[in-house]
C-alpha cells in the first residue's frame, strides 16, 4: 500500500510520527461513456474559458474565486503554510465511549502505521485505548480539508475511520414516517421470533457484490450474441391484510430449510 499522508499522533505533549494509508477500495464495474451508433469512446477535455483552447495537466493549477473574475493562485505550499501543525499533525481532541457515536457519521476507514522512532509510544496508546475501552476523536487535515475521526484500537494496530460533521447529515423531519398505531402485539411477536430465526453472528466475509456478478452475466451474453434474460422479479407492497399470514410463512419457511 502507498501512503497518502505522514505526520504525528498527538497525544497529550505525545507525538507519535505515523503513516496513514486508505483502509477501503471500490470495487465497482468500470464502464465508459460511448457514442451511441459506433460506441466511439467519449474524451473529456480540459479546456480553457477564455479562448476554448486545450490545457495540459502541468499547466492547471488551483484558485480561488476572490471577486468576479479575479482568481487567486494556490499551490501546495499555501495550503500547508495555512496552518503547518495542523497539515502535519493528527491530534485527539477527547476521548468517549464508542457506543455514544451514531453510526450516521462513519465515512471512511483508514490504517495508521507508525514511524520506526513512534512504535513504542503508538503500542502504548493503543494499549490504553484497549484497556480503557474508549476511543478517540482526532482531527486532521487531508485534501486541504480539515477532517474529523475516531481513532481506535484494531489488532495490533490503530484504525481511524472518518467522520462526517453533523452539519452534513441531513435531517429526517421531512419524512412522511409512520405512527406506532395499527402494529398489533401479536405482529410484533411474530416479526421478533422471526428476527431470532434468523439471527446470525456477524461475517463480513461472508457478503460480497452480487449484483456486478449478474452484470458481468449480461455482459458475457451480450459479447456471445446470447439473447438476455431478466432475472428476478419486481418485489410487490405487502397487502396490511396479509401481514400475519406472511410472517407465520416466513417464519415455517426459515425452519423447513433450518431442517
Amino acid at each position: 500500500m502507498r501512503a497518502m499522508w505522514s505526520g504525528a499522533i498527538s497525544f497529550g505533549l505525545v507525538n507519535i510520527p505515523i503513516k496513514l494509508y486508505s483502509g477501503s477500495e471500490s470495487n465497482s464495474l468500470d464502464l465508459h461513456m460511448l457514442r451511441k451508433g459506433d460506441l466511439s469512446p467519449i474524451k473529456y477535455l480540459k479546456v480553457a474559458a477564455n479562448d476554448g483552447k486545450e490545457v495540459p495537466y502541468s499547466d492547471i493549477v488551483k484558485g480561488y474565486k476572490y471577486a468576479d473574475g479575479e482568481y487567486i493562485e494556490l499551490d501546495d505550499k499555501d495550503f500547508e503554510s495555512a496552518n503547518i501543525a495542523k497539515t502535519k499533525t493528527l491530534d485527539i481532541l477527547d476521548f468517549v465511549m464508542e457506543s455514544e457515536i451514531d453510526s450516521r457519521y462513519y465515512e471512511k476507514p483508514y490504517y495508521l502505521e507508525p514511524d520506526k522512532t513512534g512504535a513504542k509510544p503508538y503500542a502504548l496508546l493503543r494499549e490504553a485505548l484497549k484497556k480503557s475501552k474508549k476511543v478517540g476523536i482526532a482531527s486532521f487535515v487531508i485534501r486541504n480539508r480539515e477532517n474529523i475521526g475516531v481513532l481506535k484500537p484494531y489488532g495490533k494496530g490503530l484504525i481511524l475511520n472518518q467522520l462526517r460533521y453533523a452539519d452534513e447529515l441531513r435531517s429526517m423531519d421531512e419524512l412522511k414516517l409512520p405512527e406506532t398505531k395499527g402494529v398489533s402485539d401479536k405482529e410484533i411477536k411474530l416479526a421478533l421470533t422471526l428476527i431470532e430465526q434468523l439471527t446470525s453472528k456477524f461475517n463480513p466475509e461472508s457478503y460480497h457484490d452480487t449484483y456486478i456478478d449478474d452484470l458481468k452475466k449480461i455482459i458475457e451474453d451480450k459479447a456471445k450474441g446470447r439473447k438476455i434474460k431478466p432475472k428476478g422479479k419486481e418485489p410487490k407492497p405487502t397487502k396490511v391484510v396479509d401481514m400475519m399470514e406472511l410472517l407465520k410463512k416466513s417464519l415455517k419457511e426459515k425452519r423447513n430449510r433450518a431442517a
